[in-house]
């Protein structure tokens, strides 16, 4: 199985990954865990906020992944855009977690990026 395919699954995971150390909280009540008053700010916040682009960034990135490789896209490049996309994702959602903004959004315009060279791949691979 291409290592593209396992980067979907990647990509579907980590939005709850996201999210999860602020669940990690005394405070977390897993009865009612989307009580908009345990989000509303700091860290939780931003753990949210990551967990829904996250959510929000997935279906483009897998529906690139699948017609890319659909209609021959190269494997090769397909795979590398693939991981640099989950890398970004990564880099994305610990600059959330860290409140940097701009490197923040550097990350999510690179993986939109990622998306569309993928998508487009069986144009000029």
């Amino acid at each position: 199985m291409p290592l593209a395919i396992w980067c979907i699954l990647a990509a579907a995971i980590l939005p709850i990954l996201s999210a999860f150390p602020a669940k990690l909280n005394k405070d977390f009540d897993n009865a009612n865990p989307r009580d908009p008053d345990y989000w509303r700010e700091g860290f939780r916040a931003r753990a949210q906020a990551a967990q829904a682009n996250g959510f929000e960034a997935f279906p483009l990135f897998a529906i690139s992944v699948i017609v890319g490789m659909g209609q021959g896209g190269s494997d090769y490049w397909i795979n590398q855009l693939a991981v640099l996309f989950v890398m970004l994702r990564v880099i994305y959602v610990f600059c959330y977690w860290t409140d940097r903004s701009n490197p923040r959004s550097l990350a999510w315009t690179a993986g939109f990026l990622t998306c569309v060279a993928i998508f487009t791949s069986p144009v000029w691979s």
